[in-house]
């Protein structure tokens, strides 16, 4: 009788072929779905089957998640409500009081008969790209000369100064940022308004307030804003703030480094402000002193200068032809002089003569007796 194990026992092939076999089949797989893309199909429609049990899977998960996410919001939502409530009560009370300043303002002006020295416009612009010098701070805007632009506009954005136009197209404008090397401005310090000049730095991310005596009353966390003393940027633009002070005793200025207060690098929406500053033109400048005693010698020799000398030549000009004219005519009078002067010698000799004379005629006269006269 022949021995035959039980079908739950039978054995296939053996366990290295399955092995190989099994291998080559991934293999396959992987290849034709890496070249041809053939198993795209199986792949969504399982992909389509198993999502459901994927999300029921996911669903403690995202229960959990759900309600410590809600439990954070609201306590962030709370603060934040908290903050803006506090920040719009002091900004209320800012308002009121700016209103009242400016009322004031207004009345005293025109008690005082003085006109507006200001009036500010703004476009609003947006950043397009950067520009290609790596060494410069600069970037280029979507405004141009067609929308308003003037060349030396500043440029600001909600928190302060970002920088100011350099250059103007017809479509597009070029703006340099206030930390690059070569940008200047007026400021002042708000606490002490103390004036000076603040530039940027070749690193790009500090500013540098130059010209601060070591005297001076400047510390650590000083805004500064801009002085309006340029006619370039309106008074009053937050500019940087103090972060370090450094006096040293062999310089004369103490140095003085600030951080911009606007993010310079990391605004997108800019104003480009159109300041119009109302002030009268600088009086004509005086000659000075060198110039006023040099015109003085050029008079007191003689010299004419300028537009002066040039009439006075031609006029001496004119004035020499008749007098060379009438020289001639002179000459005989000359001549008459001359012969004048024995004359006039000889009438002086004949007058000492007849002086002379005058008293031997009075001598001889003497004896002679008047008639009738007593002996």
């Amino acid at each position: 009788m022949e021995y035959s194990p039980p079908p739950l026992f039978k054995q296939g092939p053996s366990a290295l072929a399955r092995l190989v076999f099994f291998v080559v089949l991934a293999l396959a797989l992987l290849i034709s779905d890496a070249r041809f893309k053939t198993l795209e199909i199986v792949r969504g429609v399982l992909g389509a089957g198993l999502y459901p049990l994927q999300r029921a899977a996911l669903v403690p998960r995202d229960i959990f998640m759900g309600a410590a996410d809600l439990a954070v919001t609201s306590a962030t939502l709370r603060q934040e409500n908290d903050k803006l409530r506090t920040k719009d009560l002091q900004l209320s009370q800012q308002a009121n009081t700016a209103a009242e300043l400016a009322a004031e303002n207004a009345h005293l002006r025109a008690l005082l008969q003085l006109s507006q020295r200001s009036t500010t416009q703004s476009l609003p612009a947006e950043i397009q790209y950067d520009t290609r010098d790596p060494f410069t701070q600069k970037v280029v805007i979507g405004r141009g000369a067609q929308q308003g632009v003037q060349d030396g506009s500043p440029v600001v954005n909600e928190d302060g100064v970002i920088g100011q136009v350099t250059r103007v197209f017809p479509l597009q404008a070029e703006v340099t940022l206030l930390t690059d090397k070569d940008q200047a401005v007026p400021v002042q310090i708000v606490r002490t308004g103390l004036r000076s000049v603040i530039y940027g730095t070749p690193k790009g991310d500090t500013l540098d307030l130059r010209f601060v005596p070591i005297s001076a009353d400047v510390q650590t966390g000083d805004e500064l804003v801009t002085s309006g003393l340029d006619g370039v940027y309106p008074p009053g633009l937050p500019v940087a703030k103090v972060v370090r002070v450094d006096k040293q005793a062999d310089t004369a200025f103490a140095r003085v480094i600030c951080l911009p207060v606007a993010p310079v690098r990391g605004a997108r929406q800019l104003l480009v402000l159109h300041y119009l500053n109302n002030v009268p033109p600088r009086p004509a400048e005086e000659p000075d002193a060198a110039t006023t005693a040099k015109d003085a010698k050029a008079k007191k020799s003689g010299k004419p200068t300028d537009s002066k000398a040039a009439a006075d030549k031609s006029a001496a000009k004119t004035a020499e032809k008749p007098a060379a004219a009438a020289k001639p005519a002179e000459k005989p009078t000359a001549a008459a002089k001359a012969t004048e002067k024995p004359s006039a010698k000889a009438t002086a000799a004949e007058k000492k003569a007849a002086a002379e004379k005058k008293p031997a005629a009075d001598k001889s006269a003497k004896p002679q007796a008047t008639p009738g006269a007593q002996p």
